[in-house]
């Protein structure tokens, strides 16, 4: 009972923190036109592939943005009927970039964004409230990046990233009336990207990126567990003072391949459409390493070792955008977004489905300085929850919906 309770708990909670949620929200212009990536108007694409700094029509691009991401997922046991609905805060993911030409054929940039992060709130006694009650995750990715321009219609690009992240999680130990808080701050990995971007006609751009995966290690994190009675500590290898013991782990973070482009069917409207393809596949397994606890299922007894059957999943994006005038201009766009895990292996931590997005926005050029507002409304699918691993059992829905404000500044 004791390897049961604390390897369930620790495995969900350090699963949340390794992803399963990618969050596209990296430019404001972009998400009005459903994500889509071949745009080099301003710095906004040096996230989605360094490359396209070559055609940013500007010696000097400066963006910053923001957004409000608002969701709710909703679980219901058809044995009971029993409903529980998510009380989850405004997400508030953000980007900035700035790109710098020193000479003709070279552009230098660097990218700040947040593509993995969540926070669920789920209610305190919920018939779930042992795998999660509230888990917060973030990310951070710094990404200084090169472009040079190979001929005057191709430019080649690589960026290095460096990433952080933490992970904040509150589930319940019911069988002692207590509680388990799992915390790292202190996360990292290193990871790269590359892209070609191709301009054969002044109507076609042309975006080619990969992002690579990353493995975050945690080396030191903390599971602390809060017990009415600390007469507990001792038996689950816990410190008798304070209940905590330490882990580490190396997170996975997936890979992102993406093929983009943009055709501009008049001087006035423009056609974009993306496809990605995302390594989720790396979830075969996760090993964790604690310092005392007795919870593992290996020759070591503290290396647990459980594994996951995530699966490679794609998206598919189409937007468009119409200038009214040399001022104004209006965007439209939808997306369908694969879930990387089955009904089988469905998990309240970072809750997935297969989504269908519809994006708009609009956007407002006044000489140097640009404007962007956006907006998305998703539609996930439900899901019929059958996990038997963790004994949840059900069905799942959710719903969610974005709004963004952008600026951008190409002085020179």
């Amino acid at each position: 009972m004791k390897k049961i309770l604390v390897s369930t708990a620790l495995l969900a909670g350090v699963l949340a923190y390794a992803g399963g949620f990618r969050v596209s929200l990296q430019g404001v212009k972009q998400l009005a036109m459903a994500h889509t990536s071949a745009h080099a108007e301003d710095a906004s694409v040096a996230f989605f592939n360094p490359a396209g700094m070559s055609f940013i029509p500007s010696k000097l691009s400066i963006v910053a943005g923001g957004f409000g991401a608002s969701n709710k997922v909703t679980f219901q046991n058809l044995n009971t009927l029993q409903s529980t609905e998510t009380d989850n805060p405004l997400g508030t993911p953000i980007y900035a970039a700035v790109t710098y030409k020193p000479i003709e054929n070279l552009s230098v940039g660097f990218s700040f964004s947040t593509p993995f992060g969540s926070t669920i709130q789920w209610p305190e006694d919920w018939e779930g409230r042992e795998l999660v009650q509230k888990m917060e995750l973030k990310s951070f990715y710094f990404q200084p990046m090169v472009s040079v321009k190979l001929a005057p219609w191709v430019a080649f690009g690589a960026s290095y990233i460096y990433a952080k992240g933490k992970v904040d999680w509150d589930k319940a130990v019911t069988q002692f009336g207590g509680e388990l808080n799992i915390n790292d701050e202190k996360a990292s990995g290193h990871g790269y990207g590359f892209g070609f971007y191709f301009r054969p006609d002044p109507k076609l751009d042309v975006s080619i990126a990969y992002r690579s995966p990353i493995d975050m290690k945690a080396k030191n994190g903390t599971a602390t567990f809060r017990f009415p009675s600390q007469s507990i500590y001792p038996l689950l290898g816990l410190n008798p003072a304070t209940g905590q013991d330490k882990f580490s782990a190396t997170l996975p973070l997936v890979e992102e391949y993406t093929i983009g482009l943009t055709y501009k069917v008049t001087p006035k409207w423009q056609i974009s459409a993306d496809f990605n393809y995302h390594g989720w596949e790396r979830y075969s397994k996760l090993v964790l390493d604690f310092e005392n606890a007795p919870v593992g299922n290996q020759a070591d007894p503290t290396v647990l070792v459980n594994p996951k059957n995530f699966r490679n999943s794609k998206t598919f994006r189409l937007g468009t955008q119409y200038a009214f005038s040399n001022m104004i201009y209006g965007r439209l766009g939808a997306y369908y977004d694969e879930s990387p895990y089955s009904d089988e292996n469905f998990i309240p931590e970072t809750p997935s489905f297969n989504t269908y997005v519809i994006t708009g926005g609009v956007g407002f050029k006044l000489k140097q300085f640009g404007i962007d507002l956006a907006g998305g409304y998703a539609m996930p699918q439900y899901r019929d929850v059958n996990n038997a691993n963790i004994g949840l059992y059900g069905q799942a829905k959710a719903k969610a919906f974005y709004f963004g404000l952008g600026l951008s500044y190409n002085p020179f």
